[in-house]
């Protein structure tokens, strides 16, 4: 193995050992494995003993805090031998004390299941060796992964730094590619009330004016509405969470049309390979300044700007809303009174797909080894078992044979008679709730090649699959999206430290300017403020960074 990690006693991680150790549900400690009993020359699960390692894991909150009860678990650790220790932590809580906990020599696990970090993270972790390189552990003990990576070797590419060294296992979720990706569209997918339309006799809107005006006539035909739908509570003609289930898909086609769909960078790149700033165009302040006309004639959700989810789903659920913004509706109210709306007319007509969307699914950093670790090769060995084609699907969504009510799968037959994961029918029940309840997440990998082999496309997947390629893939007219690409830690160091005012600042200055308009002196002002907070070098480095990209590709 190559010795580019510093060791433990550095001295930030020796501050550190008068730390009180956390620990959740599990107890997980470095202590409790006995890992480096295996001999890992012929290493083949199940193992002939019975082995414990530790590793830390997050629970969606709410649901099953011990992950060994889960059924999952249960099952790898009969069909491996390995019971692991965890470290379980809800959540809500997890982005506080996972970072404590990576910091504490005491509280870290052999490995971090669900770590989900940044490529900050992994670079400052790397540096202060907390986690350590696994790129000659997948090629010699992670049969899967290597596979998938022969596959799609892109995928290995968008792991690796610069120096060629995969410091995280990840998660891929392919679902679509290219511009029919189910990512092309995020939470900002716009939904308009068929049955309000249909019962006041509206065509659906095609423009930003006859948008306006269906918006009206719901809120002029409040009372009929209630009335005719026994709705309880106020008409809402459009809802939405400012920067979160943001409706900024509606602003699209404003100015250049190239929009404002990337909340956390506001970077998108043009035909001519530029990265831009999406959010100091002349077409986002024409967006903006159309949302404040919306505002004040009271057609949007005056609590757009405060809500949190669950205000926002409790509305939703109360059939009170005419437009709302989601990844699904049936997440917000449901699929059979909704449809998708499709990209208005502005100055033209435009979708731009999220950055990253057309390699699909993919989080570079979900798993880490830690250096604590006494057999990196069998931890690596049991973590390759979760990008098997058939555990893949399971850890992402659910399994079967679950002793509750729920199953996200019934166990059935492919084509060929080999065992197939079908997904079941939820009935009423949310498929986001379904989900966490059953499903660990972690490293995995599900391929477009699996569906119909070893499992099928989930059908709120498939819908949305089916609205993406029906509503507004037609009308993704740009040639490209920022890649997935992995800076150097100095690059990383100075974006972040850019990116953390300016992304706040943009995000701050949107809210005040659909709420109270924008005027040209208040225009000159932000943009000077966004010069100010390093916006050329910002855009400076995602340059170098695509260039480098097609550079390689």
């Amino acid at each position: 193995m190559k010795k580019v990690f510093k060791g433990l006693v550095a001295t930030t991680m020796v501050a550190t050992l008068a730390m009180g150790t956390f620990t959740g549900c599990g107890g997980g400690s470095k202590s409790a494995s006995n890992a480096d009993s295996v001999d890992t020359e012929n290493l083949s699960f199940p193992l002939a003993d019975k082995v414990t390692i530790t590793g830390m894991i997050s629970y969606p909150t709410g649901t099953e805090e011990e992950p060994n009860n889960r059924t999952i678990f249960k099952r790898l650790e009969d069909e491996t031998n390995v019971h692991v220790e965890w470290t379980a932590i809800s959540s809500d809580q997890w982005g506080d004390k996972i970072s404590l906990n990576m910091a504490n020599v005491n509280t870290l696990t052999d490995f971090v299941f669900n770590a989900g970090f940044g490529d900050n993270d992994l670079l400052r972790y790397a540096d202060q060796g907390v986690i350590i390189p696994v790129e000659d552990y997948i090629d010699q003990y992670m049969p899967n992964l290597s596979a998938v990576f022969e596959k799609c070797p892109e995928y290995r590419t968008m792991c690796e730094d610069e120096d060629g060294h995969i410091w995280a296992l990840p998660w891929i979720e392919q679902l679509g590619s290219e511009k029919t990706a189910i990512q092309t569209v995020g939470n900002n997918m716009c939904f308009i009330n068929q049955k309000w339309l249909d019962f006041l006799g509206l065509e659906t809107p095609t423009t930003v004016d006859e948008f306006e005006q269906v918006l009206i006539a719901f809120q002029d035909n409040a009372k009929a509405l209630q009335d005719e739908f026994g709705i309880e509570g106020d008409i809402i003609p459009m809802s939405c969470i400012i920067n979160d289930q943001d409706p900024n898909i509606l602003t699209n086609g404003f100015g250049d049309g190239i929009g404002d769909v990337d909340m956390g960078q506001h970077i998108a790149v043009n035909d001519d390979r530029q990265v831009v700033c999406t959010a100091t165009t002349d077409g986002f302040k024409k967006g903006v300044e159309w949302l404040h006309k919306l505002y004040a004639e009271g057609l949007i959700d005056p609590e757009c700007f405060t809500q949190d989810w669950a205000t926002y789903v409790a509305k939703g659920k109360s059939h009170r809303y005419g437009v709302c913004f989601s990844w699904d509706v049936a997440n917000i109210d449901n699929i059979n009174d909704y449809v998708p709306l499709k990209a208005l007319k502005a100055d033209t007509v435009n979708v731009t797909p999220q950055n990253g969307s057309f390699t699909s699914g993919f989080d570079r950093g979900r798993c880490v080894v830690t250096s604590v670790c006494k057999n990196p090769a069998l931890i690596c060995a049991w973590l390759d078992q979760m990008y098997d084609p058939f555990q893949s699907p399971q850890n992402n969504w659910g399994t079967y044979g679950e002793d509750d009510d729920f199953d996200i799968f019934e166990l059935g037959e492919n084509e060929n008679g080999d065992k197939m994961l079908k997904h079941a029918a939820l009935g009423d029940a949310s498929p986001v709730e379904v989900r966490e309840a059953e499903c660990v997440g972690g490293p995995l990998a599900i391929l477009d090649e699996y569906y119909g082999v070893y499992v099928t496309c989930p059908d709120d997947a498939q819908y949305r699959l089916d609205w993406i390629k029906d509503y507004y893939t037609d009308d993704m007219h740009g040639k490209y999206v920022y890649p997935r690409v992995f800076m150097s830690s100095e690059d990383t160091e100075k974006l972040s430290g850019i990116q953390t005012d300016l992304v706040s600042f943009f995000n701050s200055s949107k809210s005040e300017f659909i709420r109270d308009g924008v005027t040209d002196g208040a225009w000159k002002s932000y943009l000077a403020q966004a010069d100010d907070y390093g916006l050329a070098q910002y855009l400076d480095i995602y340059q170098q960074y695509l260039d480098k990209y097609y550079e390689a590709n």
